[in-house]
């Protein structure tokens, strides 16, 4: 569990009457709503109505954070009726096995911070996971038999390190990619025996897809500095080059899966040749490609039909997404009907169905085939249901910037109102359904969420907008948007929030620096606070990520690093502050974040911090809740809202 500090030499506004406000350590349990944030005290008639009706809205919230989740059961390619996914029915995200021909479900890992990867080999006689400390990203691979039984170590002769990408093959054999500092290394593992290196670069690297068969490996490199637009390399055991594909500078490809038969070698690819994202078939040996080429692209990803003649294609646009069949042997392209909404993921069973993931901003995750059937539904309470959310245009300063707007079905304009921008920053923010929106909504705020210049699902040259100075391209469309509710009445510009994780918690703590007048409040969780120092703490992968983002290290650029850190701008702001921190978090480390604490409290600005046992972001579904009841709370305080 977290604990909040507070520093408030003075407050900006008065603090609400009625209502507990708690400093130090929060209580052993939050199902007692500790942090509740609307639950008033005052003993008048009006008063008491209205926190009924606030502690309704609480119950709601924190219903739809508890109801059980899981994502999309994937199969053995061998063994198609044995299945994992993943779930926080226990309270924590873990491994799950599913018996098709049963219906017999069983839970395979049981660990205090949850488990974020898992996948089943091919023949169904193992799952395996990866086993980190405390939430940190850093640990190795484990396997269990697929009936239960003792777990295992599948590789311990290699040193643990940061997951980069794993696959597994029919023959027992596995590709696994580790980064250790300075180096991002392949393995070929078979367990029991002595595990083989197959490349290792100073450049990032990973694990794109082993065939069926062990006898090709597939390697997502960036050898030519690039990590944004990687390369990919084909070689076999031993590490022999078979096959290279690269689509030039600033064009990426990416590996997918090898078709599913053994001997089949080809290989399904997402090119850039063209600007945007494609499918093609590619074998490795004879270099033979085909592309695919497909009409209003959007984001693409793609997989292959069992029998590996057709390929099902992934299309997410303008935050929604649309599932469609192409057959390699015509040529056609074959809509498949889904709802309106977002498909978080999909995959074609071996009868020809396709069963897919999909959720809506008003309605919470089924898992659905495209015969009409539910796949499988978790054990316990529903979700409550949510609003729809509507679409807005603005042309922003490098274009035509698409948000999303959420309204509460109560109230009237102008709203308050938080602005909660995606991390990536190379994702966005879509039409499914959010706990974090729902609660936000509940509790009468109008939610807008900016997919910025970087985010996906706009093409290319959006995503690839975002490179140099980065933040302060990201805010300069997020104040076009929010100029344009302001204008419309929609929201109320002294009641404005800014909110966000990762980079998005990076790009509040810049906005409220370099726009000090637009924001009433901000909240950054697990936040990069300064370049140079998040740098050097990291994950290799992400030190990788950052040279492509900035243009090079920080040594080569400090002027850059400093001027697109928030760091810079720390004596600029006004709005009061609650910063969220992993204490192990990997990619936006503790010591850069203690720092910018620390220089807040020297100037004597108004801040919070909750810091929590975990890493970048929580498995844990009680410390989900109790995160956003210290954020509902932050804000009722600092925005006047009850009182």
């Amino acid at each position: 569990m977290g604990y909040l500090a507070r520093n408030y030499p003075t407050f900006p506004k008065q603090l609400p009457s009625g209502g507990d406000i708690l400093d130090g350590d929060p209580p052993d349990s939050v199902g007692a709503a500790h942090y509740a944030p609307w639950v008033s005290t005052r003993t008048n008639a009006k008063a008491h109505k209205e926190g009924t009706r606030y502690m309704k809205a609480e119950e709601r919230w924190q219903a739809r954070f508890r109801a059980p989740r899981m994502t999309l059961p994937a199969w053995a390619r061998q063994a198609p009726s044995r299945s994992v996914y993943r779930s926080n029915a226990s309270g924590a995200w873990e491994i799950y096995a599913w018996d098709r021909a049963t219906g017999g479900t069983r839970q395979v890992t049981a660990r205090s911070q949850g488990t974020a990867h898992g996948l089943i080999d091919p023949t169904g006689r193992w799952i395996w996971w990866f086993a980190d400390e405390s939430g940190d990203e850093h640990g190795v691979w484990m396997r269990q038999r697929y009936g239960g039984g003792p777990d295992e170590s599948v590789a311990p002769d290699i040193p643990p390190g940061h997951p980069m990408g794993i696959a597994l093959s029919a023959s027992g054999a596995a590709a696994v990619g580790v980064a250790q500092p300075g180096i991002f290394q392949i393995y070929l593992v078979r367990p029991g025996e002595p595990s083989e290196l197959l490349y290792e670069h100073t450049e990032a690297a990973s694990v794109a897809d082993i065939s069926l068969d062990g006898s090709l490996i597939a390697i997502s490199h960036s050898e030519h500095g690039d990590a944004r637009h990687p390369s990919l390399r084909v070689v076999r055991p031993g590490g022999q080059v078979v096959g290279e594909l690269h689509c030039g500078d600033g064009r990426g490809v990416i590996g997918l899966r090898f078709a599913p038969a053994v001997g089949d070698r080809r290989l399904l690819v997402l090119h850039e040749r063209r600007g945007r994202r494609e499918p093609l078939v590619w074998d490795p040996v004879s270099d033979e490609q085909r592309e695919i080429w497909l009409r209003d692209a959007g984001e693409i990803n793609a997989d292959w039909y069992d029998d590996g003649r057709a390929v099902l294609i992934t299309s997410d646009n303008r935050g929604r997404t649309t599932l469609s069949r192409y057959d390699l042997g015509g040529g056609k392209i074959i809509p498949i009907e889904t709802p309106r909404g977002v498909i978080e993921a999909a995959a074609a069973r071996p009868d020809g169905t396709v069963e897919f993931a999909w959720s809506s901003a008003a309605h919470p995750p089924v898992m659905k085939s495209s015969n009409g059937h539910i796949v499988l539904n978790t054990a316990g309470p529903t979700s409550p249901r949510s609003v729809p959310v509507e679409d807005l245009d603005v042309d922003g300063p490098g274009g035509r910037v698409h948000a999303l707007v959420s309204r509460p079905s109560t109230g009237t304009s102008p709203h308050p109102a938080i602005f909660l921008l995606h991390g990536g920053p190379h994702a966005h923010d879509a039409d499914a359904f959010s706990p974090e929106v729902s609660a936000w909504v509940e509790c009468g705020f109008v939610v807008v969420r900016v997919n910025y210049r970087g985010s996906t699902g706009y093409g290319v040259a959006w995503r690839d907008a975002l490179q140099g100075e980065v933040g302060h391209i990201e805010l300069a469309d997020v104040m076009a948007v929010r100029d344009a509710v302001v204008a419309r009445g929609l929201v109320d510009p002294d009641r404005l929030v800014l909110a966000g994780s990762s980079w998005g918690g990076f790009l509040t703590l810049l906005g409220l620096g370099t726009q000090p007048k637009a924001w009433a409040a901000g909240i950054a969780a697990v936040p990069i606070t300064d370049h140079r120092t998040a740098y050097e703490d990291e994950a290799e992968r992400l030190r990788a990520y950052h040279r492509v983002l900035l243009g090079g290290p920080p040594d080569e650029l400090p002027d850059l690093y400093a001027s697109c850190s928030p760091s810079a701008y720390i004596d600029q702001i006004e709005a009061p502050v609650l910063i969220l921190a992993g204490e192990n978090d990997p990619r936006c480390p503790i010591r850069q974040i203690d720092d910018y604490v620390a220089r807040l409290a020297d100037i004597g600005h108004a801040h919070e911090i909750y810091r929590y046992e975990a890493g970048h972001g929580t498995l844990v579904v009680a410390e989900r809740i109790a995160q956003m009841s210290v954020q509902l709370d932050f804000v009722r305080r600092h925005l006047g809202l009850d009182g």
